[in-house]
Formats: structure tokens, sequence, C-alpha cells
């Protein structure tokens, strides 16, 4: 396995304008990282820009890392591939796929999109089970149209709803197709309170890309102190974001799964903690170079 760092993971720099996802490639090769991933391309932080914007910043990035040494590695965005109405779907498929020519612009090899946003529409509930046949066909043709430009397509455990690892390996038997697979975020399935070394072990033969990623959990009734940056879980326990080796998932043992598995693509630092986040992320590094030679 080699290392990369999410875009994602300097966002705090990013928000306060010490970086750019431009800049972020230069710092990402001085903390020794071989790659780095980019979320959703943004030219100017804070403003949704245009699709030729971004192929045009897409080129730009591939630019500069070619420059800097460093390999653009994956392109992940948001989507939401399921609303019940069909057209919605269908405007969303075609939206992704301008994506997918993003990240032909940029040059990777590699994709992710979400799936779904929430189980709730007006009065009514779906179970994924439900939704899911729907899901599988969008992320189909998405796949397949990937599939023409030399891009393998991925979804991850990400989101609340398709988040646990028996929804998740659903969704990969249901799309069937070669061309995709999934990411393997270890720290996200405390989102939904299931246990990270199980559910790793049960996705990682599926794996064509992971994240590592670390959350300090504290139970519902133990709210984490004024001023730190926390979320609930779908059970309502305390997630705080924190170096990699410093929280509650066990990464080091999910690291020893995903290589017991045989998988050996990129492991990506997504940072998500208070503090520094230039420091987090150098913490999580050091931490995950240790975790592969052991």
């Amino acid at each position: 396995m080699k290392l990369s760092v999410s875009s994602y993971s300097f966002h705090s720099y990013i928000k306060e304008g010490k970086l750019t996802q431009l800049s972020a490639i230069r710092k990402a090769a001085e903390l020794g990282f071989e790659g780095i991933e980019f979320t959703d391309l943004a030219p100017v932080s804070g403003q949704k820009p245009t699709l030729e914007e971004q192929l045009a910043y897409a080129k730009e990035l591939r630019t500069e890392a070619k420059t800097c040494g460093i390999e653009i590695v994956a392109y992940l965005i948001g989507a939401n591939l399921y609303t019940g109405d069909p057209q919605t779907d269908a405007a969303e498929v075609a939206r992704v796929k301008g994506q997918v020519d993003v990240a032909a612009a940029l040059g990777v090899k590699l994709m992710r999109h979400d799936v779904c946003r929430t189980e709730r529409f007006g009065d009514r509930v779906l179970s994924f089970d439900r939704m899911l046949p729907t899901i599988a066909a969008n992320a189909r043709e998405i796949t397949e149209y990937a599939a023409s430009l030399g891009i393998r397509t991925c979804s991850e455990n990400h989101g609340f709803i398709a988040q646990d690892s028996d929804r998740v390996e659903k969704l990969y038997h249901a799309v069937a197709h070669e061309n995709y697979g999934i990411l393997v975020d270890m720290g996200n399935f405390a989102c939904a309170d299931e246990d990270s070394a199980r559910a790793v072990s049960r996705l990682a033969p599926y794996a064509i890309h992971a994240h590592a990623k670390d959350f300090l959990i504290f139970p519902y009734d133990q709210k984490p102190e004024e001023g730190l940056r926390a979320f609930q879980s779908r059970g309502c326990r305390w997630l705080v974001g924190c170096a990699v080796g410093d929280g509650s998932i066990p990464t080091g043992q999910c690291v020893a799964i995903l290589k017991k598995a045989g998988y050996n693509g990129w492991l990506t630092i997504e940072f998500e903690g208070n503090g520094d986040c230039v420091e987090g992320i150098a913490k999580g590094f050091a931490t995950l170079k240790k975790y592969l030679t052991e």
C-alpha cells in the first residue's frame, strides 16, 4: 500500500484561506505523501463552479501535481441516486457522468460517488433495500460510462444511510459490474455504530480504494467539551475527529485486515479532527507508515 491524503483533510486551512486545493498539492508533497485525492473541485472555495470551470481547474491541478512529483489518485464527489422521481434521478446520473469527465481531466483512474442522502420522502420512510434496485441501476449506468474512459467507480460506507457494511455489500452485489468496487473507510463505520474491524473484514475483498480515519467515541450522555467539533452517530454516540492512531477506531488492526485480504492500493488519510490540520495529517502519516511495516 502507498499513502495519500485527501484534499478534504486540509479543509480548515482552505476555509481560512491558508491553502487552496491547488496549493494543497505542494503541501502534501512536502509532508512526504506520494499521492493526493480530491473531493468536489472548487477553484474558489465556497463558490459553486460550472462544469467548464471544474474541467479547466482539473487540468491545472494535474499540471501542478506533475511538477510536484505527486500522483492524483482519485476524485470523490457527493451524489444522490435515489429521489423517488425518475426524471430527477436521470438528471443526477447525467451530472455524475459530467463529473466522470472531470476525473478524466484530472488523469485519475478511480472515482467515488455517493449513492443516497435520506430515507425520508415527505411523510414516507423507505428502507435502503427498497431504494437499492434504483440506486444499483443508476450506479451501473455511471460505471459503464466511466469504463469507456478507463476509470473505475466505487461507493463508500458514507452518509449514514449507505454506511453499514451489510448495506454496502448488498450494493456491490446489486451493481454487479466488474468496473465497480468499494471504497472502505475504516472510520466511517462508527457513524452507523458498527465495529470497524468487523466491518472492514467484511468489505476488504471488494476494496479498490481505502481511507484511514479516526474518531474519539463518547457515549450519548457524555457530550464532548464546548468548542470541539463533534457530531452524533446514527445511534446518538458522540464522535470527535482526531489524528489516525489517536482515537477509538482500531486503525492498526484495520490496516492489517486490508493487508491480509490482499489489498495493495492507495491508503488515504482523511483527517476530520480539531486543531491544526497539517499537524494532525503529519501525525497520522507517521502512524500509518509504522502500521504498514508491522
